[in-house]
């Protein structure tokens, strides 16, 4: 008889794990710890146990149920709501593009793309961003260092450009870069052992596309940087990569361990 209680809190601890990580982290400890000492009280008294842990799992089931539901609403209506305001957003763009020069306002087609594609970004960046949630902090960190590499890599290759202009044929390589990033992750799914293996790929791709330019077309222009002054910069970059990666592996570690 001494075992029934002490397998009734085992499996209410189970139990309670169906709740919302954000509501089970919230009360969880505590709802157990209530649950535990009912128990041990109307086992000392005498009382049956087996009645109250029968109505204790329903109630908390019933619970679980209410508490899923409303946290799938939840998340579920804020992200209508951001879907929405960006589809809301385009149409408005796609209007102003069938009745130009209303208002004195004008929007040419490369525009509206461009408009589009940004909108369409801030979407899927909240999605992303719900599912980086559920990643460990080193995970948020590496994916955070890789994300803001290719950004800035993207802007200043783009705007300015590393080998000579922005124009540069030469300088047109540095798109291989977010390529290798984009296949290596979607084909790793974003395992954090995968994603290192990546971002190392990543790192040695943007080591080698000044080289690879060198030996394609030895009389690229290098701009006002100079040939050492290109490889300073992009091994600047490379390294960034290459430190994103060892971050992935340290989040590896840390799910390994939990």
């Amino acid at each position: 008889m001494n075992t029934q209680p002490r397998l009734y809190r085992h499996w209410y601890a189970k139990l309670l794990r169906f709740y919302p990580k954000p509501y089970r982290e919230r009360f969880g400890e505590g709802m157990e710890q209530t649950f535990n000492d009912l128990c041990r009280e109307r086992r000392a008294t005498g009382d049956g146990v087996f009645g109250f842990a029968l109505w204790m799992f329903v109630e908390t089931s019933a619970g679980i149920i209410k508490e899923r539901l409303t946290f799938m609403i939840k998340q579920n209506t804020i992200r209508f709501i951001v879907w929405a305001v960006v589809a809301v957003l385009i149409l408005m763009i796609l209007l102003v593009m069938q009745f130009t020069n209303i208002g004195q306002v004008e929007v040419q087609w490369n525009e509206a793309i461009a408009y589009g594609i940004i909108l369409l970004a801030v979407g899927g960046a909240y999605e992303m961003w719900q599912w980086l949630k559920t990643r460990n902090n080193v995970y948020r960190f590496a994916f955070g260092v890789g994300l803001a590499g290719v950004l800035l890599l993207g802007w200043v290759s783009g705007a300015i450009g590393i080998i000579g202009s922005e124009n540069n044929p030469a300088n047109l390589l540095y798109w291989a870069v977010p390529a290798v990033g984009l296949i290596g992750s979607l084909l790793s799914r974003f395992k954090a052992r995968e994603m290192a293996r990546t971002l190392f790929a990543v790192a040695l791709v943007q080591f080698l596309v000044p080289v690879v330019a060198l030996i394609i077309s030895p009389e690229v222009s290098w701009g006002n940087a100079g040939v050492i002054g290109v490889f300073v910069v992009n091994s600047i970059f490379a390294a960034l990569f290459a430190g994103s990666g060892f971050l992935f592996l340290r989040a590896k570690h840390k799910e390994n361990q939990n």
